[in-house]
C-alpha cells in the first residue's frame, strides 16, 4: 500500500517510531496568563498593564543565582542587599514598602519587612506587574508587585533537575528538584538549595549562607478538581552584616573614585573596597516556614471558584552597626578612624491568610464576558524587639586597618532606644474584577478592592515598662479601569488608570505618632502596546506612565518641629522591551526605561531650620536602565552568551547632596554539553571589573559596592 501523504510529505509507516518536538515561540509569551495581574483569565496580551515574566529557564540562562540579582534585571527597576531588608527594589521612581513582593500570589506583610534574599532555584518563574495594584493585593502596591511563583508538581512525570556551581570569593551554589507521579491523580515535587560564600561582595569577614527547602503535593481526581498543599522553608545568615562602604573626604583617600560626588567632598576610596568595620559577633538572618495549599474547582457552565489557605510564621535578627561615621587622624589612627553605633532588632513573626474568589467566563447579551469576585481576611501577630546604643558605643577602629572587635553583650549599652513593638493588623477585603469584550477586538477592564484594616499597636520601654498604644482604622477603597484594542492582528494598544494606598512607613514597623497619620494615596494613569510578528519570532511592548502620590509626610509650614501629610511624590517615564529571534540560533533580549522623579512637595528639618526639598529626585531612583542579552548556539549546542546591564545614578539623600554615579555591566557565559542531558557553562560577571555603587544604606554616606569581576562554572542536568 501507498504511503499516505500530507502536506506534500510522505507519512512514517505504521511501525516507525513517532518523535514529536515542541517549543514555544516568541510570541507566545504575550498570550501567557500572569497570576499576579489579574485573577480573571487574561493573556498578558488583553491585560492593560505592564507585565514581564522571568521564568525558570530564562533565570539559568542568565546565570541569576539569588532574588535580588533576578529583580535588578527587570526592566526599570534595581534592586539592593541593604541587611535590613536584603533585595529592596526601587520601580517606577518609587522604593521600599511601595513595591509589595508576593509569594505564589500571597503577600504577608510589606517587602521592607519580610522579603530575604532566596535562592531562585526554587521558582518556576518571577511575574511583575508595574505600577499600582492595591486593587489586587490592597495597601502598600504603589510601584508595582513582583509575584515569585514556586515550582509545582506535574502530573505523570517523572523527573530529576540538578545543579551545581562554583566561583570566586569561595561561593558554592547547589540545587536539586524531583518531581515523582504517585499515581495517575497524585504528584509531588521537593526542591532543595545550598548557597555559601566567603562573601557575595568580596568583603571582609562576611560569610554568608542561605538554604531552602520547598515540598509539594498536587491531587487532582478530575479534570474539574485539584487541591495543591505545599510547605516551605527558607534559612539565611549574613556575618559581621556588610553596612555598605563609608564616605570619606577626599584628602584622606588614597584612592579615590569617580563613582560618588559629595557637595561636602566626600567620596569613595577605592582602597577601602573590601573593608567591614562591623563588629565580630555582629550578623543578620531570617528563618520563614510556609505552609499553603490551593483548591481549584471547576463547576461548569464557565463558573470556577479557589480556595487559598496560608499560614507564615518567621524569625529575624538585624545585629549590626547601623551608623559609620568617619573620624579624623588621630593619635592611636593617624590615617583617621571609623566610629559607629549599634543595633540589635529582632522580628518575631506570625501570619494566616484565607482568600475566596469565584469567577465566570461565559457571555451576556452576546458579549464575552469574564468577572471574578472573591473576599480576603487575615491576621497577623508581629512582635519587634529594638534596642540601639549611640555612636561610640563601640571603640573607634581604624579606617585601613580596622580591629576586629567584639559585638556589646550587655543591655546596658542600648541608651538610644530600648522598646518593644508588638502590632496586631487584621484585614478583611472584598474586591471584583470584570472583563467585557465589546467587540472580537476592544476589551474593558475593570476592578475595585475595599479594605478593613484594624492595626492595634503598641510600644513598651524595656526599661521602666512605660507603653504608648493606638489603634487605628482604615478603610481605603481602590479601583482600576482599562482598555486593549487589538488594532491590527498582532498588535494591541491599551490603556489604564488605577487608584492605590500605601501607609507613611511600613505599617507593622511604623513609630505610635507615623501609626496616627491616615493612608496615602496614589494614582497613576498608563498607555502602551504590546506586539508580536515576523512569524512569532519577535515580540514588542512599550509603555508610558506616570503616578503620583499625594499625602507624604513633609514639615508644617508655621510650625516646622510638626510632621504633617500634605507632601507629594511623583514620577513619569518610557519603558521599552523587546524579544527577537532572527535565525533559530540567535536569541535577542533587550529593554530601556527612563523615568523623572521628584517630590513635587516636600519639606525636611534640618538643624532647627525647614528646608524645602520641592523638585529633588527620590533617594536610590536612577533615571535610566538598560538591559541586552544575546545567546547565539553554535553547532554540537555550544552556546555563547552576553548580557549588558546598565543603571543610571541615583542619590542617596533627600537634599541631593551625595550623587552615585552610573554603571554599565558586562557578562559572558559560554555553555556546552557534556552529555545526552547534562550542560557545563562557564560565566564572567562584571568583566570589565567596574567599581560602582549598588544601593545606598542606613546612613546617606554608606554605599552598597557592587561585586567586582568574579567568574563560575555551573553543571546543570534535567534526568
Amino acid at each position: 500500500m501507498p504511503d499516505m501523504v500530507v502536506s506534500g510529505q510522505a507519512a512514517p509507516p505504521p511501525s516507525s517510531p513517532t518523535v514529536v518536538v515542541t517549543a514555544k515561540r516568541l510570541g507566545d509569551t504575550l498570550d501567557e496568563k500572569s497570576a499576579a495581574a489579574s485573577r480573571l483569565p487574561l493573556s498578558v496580551r488583553e491585560t492593560p498593564a505592564s507585565i514581564e515574566i522571568l521564568t525558570q529557564d530564562e533565570l539559568q540562562r542568565r546565570g541569576i543565582r539569588t532574588a535580588r540579582e533576578a529583580f535588578d534585571q527587570v526592566v526599570g527597576a534595581i534592586s539592593g542587599n541593604v541587611p535590613g531588608n536584603p533585595a529592596v527594589v526601587t520601580m517606577r521612581g518609587f522604593a521600599g514598602n511601595t513595591v509589595s513582593i508576593l509569594q505564589d500570589g500571597v503577600r504577608v506583610a510589606a517587602s521592607t519587612v519580610a522579603q530575604r534574599d532566596t535562592n531562585i532555584w526554587h521558582y518556576e518563574r518571577i511575574e511583575v506587574l508595574k505600577g499600582p495594584a492595591s486593587v489586587l493585593y490592597g495597601e502598600g502596591a504603589l510601584a508595582g508587585v513582583i509575584n515569585k511563583v514556586t515550582r509545582k508538581p506535574v502530573l505523570g512525570e517523572r523527573m530529576l533537575d540538578l545543579m551545581l556551581s562554583g566561583g570566586s570569593f569561595d561561593t558554592i551554589f547547589t540545587g536539586a528538584g524531583v518531581n515523582l507521579p504517585v499515581s495517575s491523580t497524585i504528584a509531588v515535587r521537593a526542591d532543595a538549595s545550598y548557597q555559601r560564600s566567603d562573601s557575595l561582595y568580596d568583603v571582609d569577614h562576611n560569610a554568608s549562607v542561605s538554604t531552602g527547602l520547598t515540598t509539594s503535593a498536587l491531587f487532582r481526581p478530575s479534570d474539574r478538581l485539584s487541591l495543591l498543599v505545599a510547605v516551605d522553608h527558607f534559612e539565611d545568615r549574613y556575618d559581621a552584616t556588610y553596612q555598605g562602604l563609608p564616605l570619606i573626604p577626599a584628602r584622606y583617600a588614597l584612592d579615590p573614585s569617580d563613582a560618588v560626588r559629595s557637595s561636602a567632598g566626600l567620596v569613595a576610596d577605592q582602597s577601602l573596597r573590601r573593608r567591614n568595620y562591623n563588629p565580630e559577633g555582629a550578623w543578620s538572618g531570617a528563618n520563614e516556614t510556609t505552609v499553603r495549599s490551593r483548591l481549584d474547582w471547576t463547576m461548569g457552565d464557565g463558573w470556577t471558584a479557589a480556595l487559598d489557605l496560608t499560614g507564615y510564621t518567621a524569625d529575624r535578627a538585624f545585629l549590626l552597626a547601623d551608623t559609620q561615621s568617619f573620624v579624623g587622624p588621630s593619635a592611636a589612627f593617624p590615617d583617621g578612624g571609623i566610629r559607629q553605633s549599634y543595633q540589635d532588632f529582632r522580628h518575631d513573626h506570625h501570619f494566616w491568610n484565607a482568600r475566596g474568589v469565584i469567577g465566570r467566563d461565559g457571555r451576556i447579551a452576546g458579549f464575552r464576558h469574564r468577572f471574578s469576585l472573591g473576599a480576603e481576611y487575615n491576621a497577623t501577630d508581629f512582635t519587634s524587639l529594638r534596642q540601639q546604643a549611640p555612636l561610640g558605643t563601640l571603640p573607634d577602629v581604624d579606617l585601613r586597618q580596622p580591629a576586629l572587635i567584639v559585638a556589646p553583650s550587655s543591655p546596658a549599652v542600648f541608651t538610644s532606644g530600648n522598646v518593644t513593638f508588638r502590632s496586631r493588623l487584621k484585614q478583611a477585603s472584598v474586591f471584583a474584577e470584570d472583563a467585557v469584550n465589546l467587540t472580537a477586538r476592544w476589551l474593558v477592564v475593570g476592578g475595585v478592592r475595599w479594605d478593613h484594616i484594624a492595626l492595634d499597636r503598641t510600644t513598651i520601654q524595656n526599661v521602666g515598662g512605660a507603653a504608648d498604644r493606638n489603634a487605628p482604622r482604615f478603610d481605603p477603597v481602590s479601583w482600576r479601569a482599562g482598555t486593549t484594542w487589538e488594532a491590527v492582528p498582532g498588535l494591541t494598544l491599551y490603556a489604564q488608570y488605577t487608584t492605590a494606598v500605601s501607609p507613611v512607613s511600613t505599617i507593622l514597623l511604623a513609630s505610635i505618632a507615623n501609626s496616627r497619620f491616615r493612608l496615602t494615596h496614589g494614582r497613576a494613569v498608563e498607555a502602551g502596546f504590546k506586539a508580536s510578528g515576523w512569524g512569532n519570532r519577535a515580540t514588542l511592548t512599550g509603555a508610558v506612565y506616570r503616578i503620583a502620590q499625594s499625602d507624604i509626610l513633609t514639615r508644617d509650614p508655621t510650625n516646622p518641629a510638626l510632621s504633617v501629610q500634605g507632601g507629594r511624590q511623583s514620577s513619569r517615564g518610557i519603558e521599552l522591551t523587546g524579544e527577537l529571534r532572527p535565525v533559530p540560533p540567535l536569541r535577542l533580549t533587550a529593554g530601556a526605561s527612563y523615568v523623572d522623579a521628584r517630590y513635587d512637595q516636600l519639606s525636611e528639618l534640618v538643624g532647627g531650620v525647614r528646608i524645602d526639598r520641592s523638585g529633588n529626585q527620590p533617594i536610590n531612583v536612577p533615571d535610566t536602565t538598560l538591559f541586552a542579552a544575546a545567546f547565539y548556539t553554535l553547532p554540537h549546542e555550544v552556546t555563547l552568551g552576553g548580557i549588558l546591564r546598565q543603571a543610571g545614578g541615583f542619590y542617596t539623600d533627600t537634599a541631593n547632596s551625595i550623587y552615585v554615579a552610573g554603571h554599565a555591566l558586562l557578562d559572558a557565559s559560554l555553555s556546552l554539553p557534556v552529555g545526552q542531558h547534562t550542560t557545563l557553562t562557564f560565566r564572567g560577571r562584571n568583566l570589565t571589573n567596574r567599581f560602582y555603587g549598588e544601593y545606598s544604606g542606613y546612613p546617606t554616606t554608606n554605599i552598597y559596592i557592587g561585586a567586582p569581576r568574579s567568574f563560575d562554572i555551573a553543571l546543570t542536568a534535567r534526568l
